[in-house]
């Protein structure tokens, strides 16, 4: 979504009462170890040698056709994920839509699935896994926004209905009757987006490089969407459930093993909690390879850069970001599932930095929204290098041959703390050390463990031989 959606809320309960820098020069990539191939292991996402992994990355989601064009000036390109992967980023949360996977009817765009392989085995050279996020925005380019196509949809704008943008086109008539037509698989729109996200598991599940397959960005409840306020909706969310639990089951039996993540309904991100698998009032999870994604937006914040409103009300995005991650430890205290932020971004920076620290206090990965590629007719320039740079930019566990303990970074002078407890087997736990804070170059100590890399190292490589507690610290010279 485009970063000030998180208004929407506002504006929906209030529409119930009326309408029923320079050039780029890559860093030297980080050595890559991969990337081989993700599973979910309870609450955590693992690699191959059964470490915890930890993502850090970006959104790529080009929401107009083609949609996936490398070389355009938007799709992420070879250049594009050596940049990524010099700065320490592991991930691309790529963006795909179900208009170009089935454009007609029951019929599959196997050129469009082609150059989403192409584009995830570029990301995957370098060794960044991909997140394939079937996105909508508006529900259709039918009302000016994106995601299912037109023939899917029997719903269509009134005569008398005002011509809305983003976000305000939710609180039409027409597009809560065109989601509900989702949600009770009106004309059999669910089975068709079944289809197309199977043959999408299909043709990319031999790449380890693809993370999983991310259901729906940001699905609104439609003419429910009232009812999930104040305290979230569990009469919608039983139904919505059951649309998740449908998408996924065509998925395995196209790709049994692959990761498939769930969202919660767009109401999240006005801090309304998530009913989803919460017995009695909705069923408990039932596949042991779902994980869940979420968002974390600030409304005040988005409020004051977007409609003009005082720039006091960003004082009040710390209580909001607070009720947000409470209700996702809510979620992942009752469920035991893997958690991926996949988008946060805002033109605050305290906003943006509440949300790291929040995530690195629960070693819960991110997707940072947006990145645009650099390479197109013009040379794009490191969006890296600024102010953004230095908070996104950051050293972190990338993988753990143990269970994460305590972790922190500041970005200010890029001191950096980590504990976890080693499981004593042979693997070694991975440290990306950010390009961007040492310029003198960096000290790491460890207790518990012996430093494998070599000095300096992009990388730094820490061995446990017995199961135990290790710390481990890295401070600029």
């Amino acid at each position: 979504m485009r970063r000030w959606g998180g208004i929407l809320g506002v504006l929906v309960v209030l529409a119930g009462s009326l309408v029923a820098t320079p050039a780029v020069t890559a860093a030297a990539p980080a050595p890559v170890t991969g990337p081989g191939r993700l599973s979910v292991d309870g609450r955590w996402l693992v690699d191959e040698q059964g470490r915890r992994v930890l993502l850090h990355g970006v959104n790529n989601v080009d929401k107009k056709a083609p949609y996936i064009e490398p070389g355009d000036g938007f799709t992420v390109t070879a250049r594009d994920a050596a940049l990524l992967a010099g700065h320490g980023f592991n991930t691309v949360r790529l963006g795909v839509s179900f208009d170009g996977l089935m454009p007609r009817r029951g019929e599959v765009d196997h050129g469009y699935l082609d150059r989403i392989a192409r584009t995830v085995r570029t990301l995957g050279e370098a060794g960044i896994w991909v997140l394939l996020d079937n996105h909508q925005d508006g529900l259709s380019k039918v009302w000016g926004g994106n995601g299912f196509p037109p023939w899917s949809l029997h719903a269509r704008p009134r005569w008398w209905e005002p011509k809305l943008e983003f976000p305000l086109y939710y609180v039409l008539p027409s597009m809560k009757a065109g989601w509900d037509e989702v949600w009770d698989n009106s004309h059999g729109v669910l089975d068709y987006l079944g289809d197309a996200l199977a043959a999408l598991a299909e043709r990319v599940d031999e790449d380890p490089a693809v993370l999983g397959i991310e259901l729906l960005n940001e699905p609104w409840p439609g003419s429910a969407a009232l009812s999930c306020f104040p305290a979230g909706c569990p009469a919608f969310d039983r139904k919505y459930q059951a649309a998740h639990e449908r998408l996924t089951a065509r998925i395995r039996a196209a790709a049994p093993e692959m990761p498939v993540f769930w969202e919660p309904n767009l109401t999240w991100n006005q801090m309304m909690p998530t009913r989803l698998a919460q017995p009695p009032l909705t069923p408990p999870l039932a596949d042991d390879r779902v994980a869940f994604s979420f968002h974390d937006y600030c409304i005040p914040s988005q409020a004051a850069i977007y409609l003009g409103l005082p720039e006091q009300l960003r004082a009040l995005c710390p209580a909001q970001q607070e009720i947000t991650w409470s209700n996702a430890d809510a979620f992942l205290g009752r469920t035991g599932i893997p958690a991926l932020l996949t988008e946060f971004g805002d033109g605050d920076p305290t906003v943006l930095g509440d949300t790291l620290e929040h995530a690195d206090a629960r070693f819960i990965g991110w997707q940072y929204w947006h990145y645009q590629s650099v390479s197109g007719s013009e040379p794009g320039t490191d969006p890296f290098t600024g102010e953004l740079g230095r908070k996104l930019v950051r050293t972190y566990p990338r993988a753990t041959a143990g269970t994460p303990t305590e972790l922190s970074f500041d970005p200010a002078n890029g001191n950096f703390s980590y504990t976890y407890a080693a499981d004593g087997g042979p693997a070694r736990t991975e440290i990306y050390v950010s390009d961007l804070h040492y310029p003198r170059g960096y000290e790491v100590s460890v207790t518990g463990g012996t430093v494998t890399s070599e000095p300096g190292a992009p990388l730094v490589l820490v061995r446990a031989e017995e199961a135990g507690q290790v710390t481990v610290s890295i401070r600029s010279r």
